[in-house]
């Protein structure tokens, strides 16, 4: 008798300064028959670029794998399915963007990268809170301070280093279209950092993609709605018969 398929494991990708906390609240909910864990491949030091963090993913990780990314997560997603298409079971891509970087992103990022180089960054995190929220969301001060908490905890040199590797990320529209497995694409409908023309981009290049937004939300959907996150993922699981 042969041996039972091996279940994939799910494994959260965080965003960019992001870690355990940003998936928090949907994971705190996805209870499921499923081994779940939070990658923590994007915060090494040795790793400058999407393609480095990706690797470390595969590296640190066997078996199939369900990846769910967030912004700069689901490129790292991206990149892995890339990298080794028979690894990744299906993807869960949320408020990210597979195109490369533009000319006029690449300059502002620069900028930035030289206040986190230099320790000062603390002054800009804050003034750029009101990118990251729908305005409802900005009205719940408590979850705007726990996203700052995480960001700067991160540190500048992770911050500089981060934005160095999403400024250098690979075009991912190039392999997309090759994609064999399915795809769940969620977007915040008022997201201002990756807007809702990138999500559904990634979703029209995909034969098999699926592809929800999220009312009233911003980029950090998965603080802002995680009820409504989860339940997605749970269904999406279910619908691909993955639980």
């Amino acid at each position: 008798m042969s041996a039972s398929p091996r279940p994939p494991s799910l494994v959260l990708l965080p965003g960019l300064a992001g870690d355990a906390r940003m998936w928090a609240d949907v994971h705190s909910q996805l209870d499921l028959p499923l081994a779940v864990t939070v990658s923590q491949a994007h915060s090494h030091a040795d790793d400058t670029s999407i393609s480095a963090m990706a690797r470390r993913l595969l590296a640190e990780t066997d078996g199939p794998l369900l990846l769910c990314g967030a912004s700069m997560g689901g490129m790292v997603a991206m990149e892995a399915l890339h990298l080794a298409p028979e690894r990744v079971a299906g993807l869960v891509l949320c408020g990210t963007n597979a195109r490369a970087e533009t000319p006029e992103m690449r300059a502002l990022r620069t900028d930035a990268i030289a206040l986190f180089e230099a320790g000062d960054f603390a002054d800009l995190i804050r003034a750029n809170v009101e990118f990251a929220f729908h305005p409802d969301s900005l009205r719940r001060p408590g979850l705007v301070q726990r996203y700052v908490d995480f960001v700067l905890d991160a540190g500048g040199a992770q911050l500089a280093r981060q934005n160095v590797a999403v400024t250098m990320r690979p075009d991912a529209r190039v392999h997309l279209p090759q994609c064999a497995c399915p795809v769940l694409v969620l977007c915040g409908d008022s997201d201002q950092l990756t807007p809702p023309e990138h999500s559904q981009e990634i979703a029209d290049l995909i034969a098999q993609a699926e592809l929800h937004w999220i009312a009233r939300c911003g980029h950090m959907l998965t603080m802002e709605h995680p009820a409504v996150v989860g339940q997605h993922i749970k269904r999406w699981l279910l619908q691909h018969g993955f639980i």
